[in-house]
Formats: C-alpha cells, structure tokens, sequence
C-alpha cells in the first residue's frame, strides 16, 4: 500500500476539508481502530445530506449481503431532489472482488458520494492499480489504534470539547481499566459526563474510581503511589486489603499495573533528559505522572534494586500461576512481593 497518502490524512484533515465544501465522490476509511471510521462516515454523511433528503438518497449496504457489482450499481444511480446521495457500505472488508472498482474510479458519478467502511483490517496491499487510482480520485483514511500512553491526552481532549476538565489521575484510571478500546472508551466518559452533579465541570479521580468499581481507597494507583514514596504503613495496609477482597483485587490484576511501573522507573534512569517533561517522553507517560511517582522513585530506589523487582515480579507472576506453588494464596503472594520491593 502507498503509505505516503494514508498517513497524510487524518481525520481532522478530512473534516476540514468537508467543512470547506470539498467532498471527494469516494472514501476508504479502513483500519483497527473502528472509532473514527463510524464518525467520518456520519460525519460525511451529515454533512453532504439534509435529514429530509436521507429517505430518497441515503443507501446503505453490507459487505457480507452485497457484491461489489451492486455498489457499483447504486454509486451509478442519480440523487432525487437533491445535489448528491451518499452510498455507504458497512462491514467492507467482507466485500469480494474489490478490483471491480477500479474502472468505476476512472469516471466516477461526481453526484455520488461513495463511503467504504473497512474496518479490522486494510485493503489488500497488493492491490496496486486499485490504490493508486483510489488515491488519485478519492481518499484513504487508515484509522490505527492508539498506544496507551496516548490515551490519556486523547481524554483530556474529548473531555474538553465537552468544555469540561478532568483530572490526570482520572485519566490514568480510565485508560488502565478500560483500554484502548475508543468506542467504550467514549461510552463510558459520556456516562461519567452525565454523572457530574449540576454546575460541576471537572471529572475526579474517586469519580472514576467510584464509577467503574473499584475502591477508592486502595487501586493500584494508591499502591503504586506509595510504593514510589515507600509509604511502608500505606503499602501493607493495602496489601491486608487485597488479602481480604481476593475475588475484587486478583493477583493477575495487578501485577501488570506493578510490571509497568518499575518498568518505566528502569526506563527513567536511562532519559537523556532528565527533566519531568523530558522522562515523560522517554517514558511514554505525562509530565504529571513523572512528577508524582516516577521522579521520587529515582530518589529512593537504585537501578540494580529496580532489575531485582522487576524479576521478583516475574517469579511471583509465575507462582500465582502454580510453577514452583502449590498453597501460597494469591494474598500471602502479594504481600511477599511488596515486601521485597521495599527492603
């Protein structure tokens, strides 16, 4: 695949340019990442279509129930009282044949606004002649996934076009607990949105505890924050809990949130720059993060006990696991494990 074309466009560019009047007669909108191909796609749509002109000029199709002869067909009909119609297929990449558009591109119907949703995947690479002539008459939008240490600006800047705050904690929780799944991820901001007591305009983080389930006193985050200040009172009385609610607080939970943080500390020694701005790029993490955890780790933990925790982590990942532990409850592990980070 061309990658030049793809990566240029974003989906900012091409809301712009749809706002601007300049609407292409087709759009490949493929990739992993579903959130933005289902926007794009409304948002083209909308935007191309008054709601009085859908019932006559709106048509959508399905990859698995068409053939590409059919969308063909459709893109080839004329609009009913109205300048353009939009053709929108879904599920694309169960399209067969997809060659077949190739001498519709070359003369394309201008009054045809074309929509290939494309989703779980990219159109065959080796489709050459079909990429080039849909680069030189329409638009491909890739959509990737994005890393988790983008999901936290990606929050703070969906949070702010609702013209609200949110705190960085809240942000941390909500992209460790829900993933870099965008769609649930909106899901659950929207809910947290309406939550807010009226008047309110800023997202905490014991809302976001309180509103995906877990306790507001002792999350991993609690825990990692004092390990980082090696708060030995604070982290056993959070290990206690963790004995006492196995079912709420597995093992396996929060092991991981543990690998990652004494990972990035490893990482931090080794920051060029070692400024918070600078060790939150190295890292792939905030300024406020560095600040608050990883930058008084560096103060109290050497790089060699850091290597050391994170093997006990992995042995101690293992015997939750049953290698080389055949009775030591998940409760008892934990607790020998923060034990061991803090001696």
């Amino acid at each position: 695949m061309a990658k030049k074309n793809t990566n240029a466009i974003t989906h900012e560019t091409i809301i712009r340019d749809v706002q601007g009047g300049k609407i292409a007669p087709v759009y490949l909108l493929m990739g992993e990442e579903s959130y933005y191909i289902d926007r794009l796609a409304t948002f083209i749509t909308d935007s191309v279509l008054q709601p009085e002109d859908r019932d006559f000029n709106l048509y959508t199709l399905y990859g698995p129930e068409t053939t590409m002869h059919d969308v063909i067909q459709a893109a080839l009909s004329y609009p009913m009282g109205a300048q353009r119609q939009v053709v929108v297929v879904k599920e694309a990449q169960k399209l067969t044949q997809f060659e077949q558009l190739t001498e519709y591109l070359k003369k394309p119907l201008l009054s045809t606004v074309l929509i290939f949703c494309y989703k779980n995947g990219s159109l065959d690479q080796r489709k050459t002649g079909l990429i080039k002539q849909l680069e030189q008459t329409g638009v491909i939008y890739e959509s990737n996934r994005l890393k988790d240490y983008q999901l936290p600006a990606w929050i703070r800047n969906y949070v702010h076009r609702k013209k609200v705050d949110i705190e960085p904690m809240a942000e941390n929780i909500l992209t460790d607990h829900v993933g870099t799944d965008l769609n649930r991820m909106a899901g659950e901001i929207e809910k947290l949105l309406l939550s807010l007591p009226e008047g309110e305009k800023k997202i905490t983080a014991q809302q976001v505890a309180e509103h995906i389930g877990i306790s507001k006193e002792y999350n991993i985050y609690e825990l990692t924050d004092a390990l980082a200040r090696k708060d030995v009172e604070k982290t056993m009385r959070i290990a206690h809990f963790y004995a006492q609610t196995p079912k709420q607080n597995p093992i396996q939970k929060n092991l991981p949130a543990l690998f990652r943080f004494f990972q990035n500390l490893m990482l931090a020694y080794y920051a060029p720059d070692q400024s918070p701005a600078g060790i939150a790029a190295w890292v792939g993490t905030n300024t406020w993060a560095a600040e608050k955890s990883i930058i008084p780790a560096m103060k109290l933990y050497t790089g060699r006990k850091v290597m050391e925790i994170i093997g006990q982590i992995r042995r101690t990942d293992a015997r939750s696991k049953g290698v080389d532990n055949t009775a030591t409850p998940e409760g008892e592990l934990m607790k020998e494990l923060l034990f061991f980070i803090l001696h």
